[in-house]
């Protein structure tokens, strides 16, 4: 079967305008809380459903996939509700990166490595190491991440090249600032999913979405399906992207 990226290719005869696919998973929490149980079981059952992602984005041929795993606000919940999902995530790089390595998936970690334990750091280097050649579809996580704090340390590092004569400011342009970010590497987000039925960014990629199409399917993280990420992919393909001009 084509992907959606294959159909847009056949239908249109240009490249797909989807290379990058990016998810604030939400609703963990009252997923749990619908069904009774402790909110650990609701992210245990969310980690179900980002292998239905990356399953659903290999599947359209996605270039790039960034899922919104733990932001910077989220070091402010209880401690035993962190604790339970930094061992969610060793769990996570345990188990899963020999798959995504076997399929050819890259994966990398944005975000303030530096809040993070010594341990996460080693497994998020190591599983970067392993996967670093891989060219089928790069993983994006943003863990400990907040776009807040990503423009200022892109700021600091801008401000540090102007003191040292490196850069003058009035040279400073929009390429200069996308590419202090920890994305400089990673193309801007073509589109965003948030799931629950929220309708904010959250501090996620903002200066990346500028000119993003979202997508709120109204569905708790835990119940998403790689059947809902090729609905929202054949949704955008749909629509006219216009970035500021007339139609």
């Amino acid at each position: 079967m084509a992907t959606s990226a294959q159909k847009c290719v056949e239908e249109t005869g240009d490249a797909c305008p989807l290379s990058h696919v990016a998810i604030i998973m939400d609703g963990n929490g009252r997923w749990a809380t619908r069904h009774g149980k402790a909110r650990s079981a609701g992210h245990r059952k969310g980690a179900d459903a980002v292998r239905e992602a990356i399953e659903g984005a290999v599947d359209c041929g996605i270039n790039y996939l960034t899922l919104y795993a733990f932001s910077s606000e989220n070091w402010n919940r209880p401690a035993d509700e962190v604790s339970d999902l930094m061992a969610l995530l060793k769990l996570y790089l345990q188990r899963e990166i020999k798959s995504l390595h076997k399929q050819g998936i890259r994966l990398r970690v944005i975000g303030r490595r530096d809040r993070l334990s010594a341990d996460i750091v080693s497994m998020i280097d190591k599983a970067e190491q392993k996967t670093a050649g891989n060219s089928r579809m790069t993983l994006v996580i943003a863990l400990s991440y907040g776009s807040r704090d990503e423009l200022v340390t892109a700021v600091q590092s801008i401000a540090e090249a102007v003191a040292s004569g490196k850069m003058r400011p009035e040279d400073i342009c929009e390429a200069d600032i996308s590419q202090a970010l920890w994305t400089a590497d990673i193309p801007d987000p073509d589109l965003i999913i948030r799931t629950s039925g929220e309708q904010r960014l959250s501090n996620f990629l903002l200066w990346q979405a500028a000119y993003t199409e979202f997508s709120f399917p109204d569905l708790l993280w835990p119940d998403f399906t790689k059947a809902d990420f090729r609905a929202a992919v054949d949704d955008f393909l749909g629509r006219h992207r216009r970035f500021g001009a007339r139609p």
